[in-house]
């Protein structure tokens, strides 16, 4: 096969179908800077204390850049409540759940947001928002 280059050098024209061949990345994988929060369960344990089933979706999941962590917080980001730390990337399991028992919450707060955290960009993304049981 002979490629014709007008104007290139080799060493430019050599480059440029290496860039060419390239597959490109999905459109999720360019914008998506987050991993999302898909679903939350909610249990109350025992009186102002609730456990949590959080489940978060992030597609780009690799070891070098995951969703590494959740947190539960007021419906206005005032106040976080609890934050789950998770400490390697779930590549072969998506979506996937994990758990936060115990998250303390005042009486007087009926709704909680669900966010997820991603290692490269921080908090952000899809959020869930869930009633607490009995309130």
């Amino acid at each position: 096969m002979r490629v014709l280059c007008v104007g290139l050098n080799r060493r430019s024209a050599l480059l440029l179908l290496a860039v060419a061949a390239c597959p490109a990345l999905p459109a999720w994988a360019q914008v998506q800077k987050f991993a999302d929060v898909v679903a939350v369960k909610v249990a109350e344990r025992q009186a102002g204390v609730f456990d949590f089933d959080v489940t978060v979706s992030s597609p780009y999941d690799t070891p070098e850049r995951y969703a590494d962590g959740f947190r539960v917080m007021s419906e206005d980001g005032r106040t976080v409540f609890g934050v789950r730390t998770l400490w390697h990337d779930h590549a072969g399991e998506q979506p996937f759940t994990r758990d936060l028992y115990g998250v303390k919450v005042p009486g007087e707060v009926g709704k909680l947001v669900v966010q997820a955290r991603d290692k490269q960009f921080g908090w952000g993304g899809g959020t869930q928002t869930v009633t607490l049981p009995g309130r």
